[in-house]
């Protein structure tokens, strides 16, 4: 979720028609995901599937030109350390390579430099103070262009999957379809709770209410309202969260935690459309839109006796589920660029190619609420200065202890497997990634994540 400038969509082509990819049902994507010197400038996605090479290099503005026989395509930046033909990214049987074209500053894939590569999902390139990030999408018949961030609904992303699932979204937004939202803490559910609000041009308030946070002794006076008398301290009528976004939209964050007696109530009023506050005897008519959010698995609470079935099928009108932070690195710009534009409207915020390499790297555990935080710090720290390495958290940097950390069963077998490759490849991560398949991006975060000491095998 995001909001901020525009993004810029490439290469259209015939969405009826057979697409080719770099993997078997794959189409393949490059998306200029940010720019150290001007993090505000809107991201571009490129579409690479009709494409047989892609040059990208320095240029005057931020712009695309695709050639006459529409199959090569020129990718420019304002980029001063960027050559003006700097890397070309090249389609060799289905597989994409990047090759630096003898530029001053170099070709980084995944932090290490190199001449020639071959791509793998996922992988980080950079080219000058530009970050790059390669991925492949499902050839899915309705991916179209990726619609850029806007200003009205706060709903925004590049990756091709989520955008699909964000225009469904905003299609229901002004319908009463109950929306159910799913993932884990700091993915923005709240967020895309109150874009789904706003679509829908419902008059009345957008009440958000987190139900772990409510003690289950209290939940539905909460929730309900009470009148006078109904409990000691009770003084005065109550009306309620519920008739608070009467005419709006009600939004009941972590809908799992609500105890069984709060879920019967709250199954009634649905189907009734009517209250009754505690100690009440008249029903109250009420007209509300339902959003619902949680991380936990409901049907799974469901066959535990811990969620009621038929209150799961009540608000499971449409369900949305937020990938983490890791698995959508394609919006880290977009996220970045919000963030700045809130709390530093006014600064010119800049970034070292080093910092913006360990922001892409780090595996955000919490999510878009710990980058928050990150940035915060940072940005202050640096002052007037460019954000480097030393004003990110050690958390980010990979500033831990030697040690590794405590290792789940399957983390521990997956580090000896790293360290053995390491041996065997001495310490070269391209190579140990080849031999396990996976991206190298993801090699570094395994590496960062548990602790390992890669120039120790270097020796």
């Amino acid at each position: 979720m995001s909001a901020g400038g525009g993004s810029l969509d490439t290469t259209e082509r015939d969405h009826r028609g057979a697409r080719r990819g770099s993997g078997p049902g794959r189409s393949a994507y490059l998306v200029l995901a940010f720019d150290c010197e001007d993090p505000a400038a809107p991201p571009a996605r490129h579409l690479l599937d009709k494409l047989q090479s892609l040059v990208v290099g320095r240029a005057r503005e931020r712009g695309a030109h695709l050639s006459e026989a529409g199959e090569s395509l020129f990718v420019g930046a304002p980029d001063r350390w960027m050559s003006s033909a700097h890397a070309r990214f090249s389609r060799v049987l289905e597989r994409w390579v990047v090759e630096d074209l003898g530029s001053k500053n170099g070709v980084f894939v995944g932090g290490e430099r190199t001449e020639r590569a071959e791509l793998s999902p996922g992988d980080l390139v950079e080219l000058g103070h530009t970050f790059f990030l390669f991925d492949e999408a499902a050839a899915d018949p309705l991916l179209g262009p990726v619609a850029g961030p806007d200003d009205r609904s706060g709903l925004a992303t590049l990756q091709p999957e989520l955008a699909i699932e964000l225009r469904k979204l905003a299609a229901l937004a002004p319908s009463p379809v109950p929306i159910v939202l799913r993932g884990e803490t700091g993915t923005g559910k709240e967020v895309a709770a109150r874009a789904v609000h706003r679509l829908s041009q419902r008059a009345g308030e957008f009440v958000a209410v987190n139900c772990g946070a409510i003690a289950p002794t209290l939940i539905e006076s909460e929730l309900f309202g009470y009148r006078r008398g109904a409990f000691s301290g009770a003084a005065e009528d109550r009306p309620g969260l519920v008739r608070a976004a009467d005419g709006g939209t009600l939004f009941l964050d972590e809908i799992g935690d609500l105890p069984l007696p709060a879920q019967a109530a709250l199954l009634r009023a649905l189907q009734e459309g009517k209250i009754l506050p505690v100690n009440g005897t008249h029903p109250i008519k009420i007209d509300v839109r339902l959003l619902a959010a949680t991380h936990r698995d409901l049907e799974a609470m469901v066959v535990e006796e811990k969620f009621r079935a038929d209150l799961l099928a009540r608000v499971s009108g449409f369900t949305l589920r937020l990938p983490p932070l890791r698995e959508r690195r394609e919006d880290l710009g977009l996220l970045i660029a919000a963030l700045l534009a809130r709390h530093f409207p006014e600064r010119r915020v800049r970034f070292t190619p080093d910092a913006a390499r360990a922001l892409f790297l780090h595996d955000w555990p919490l999510n878009a609420r710990e980058l928050e935080k990150c940035l915060l710090a940072s940005v202050l720290l640096a002052g007037e200065a460019a954000v480097d390495v030393p004003h990110l958290p050690p958390e980010v940097t990979g500033g831990r202890p030697a040690a590794a950390p405590q290792l789940s069963p399957e983390d521990a077998l997956r580090r000896e497997q790293i360290v053995a490759l390491l041996r065997e490849h001495r310490g070269n991560l391209t190579a140990v990634a080849r031999a396990m398949g996976k991206a190298r991006m993801q090699l570094h975060r395994w590496v960062r994540r548990y602790a390992i000491e890669v120039d120790e095998f270097r020796r």
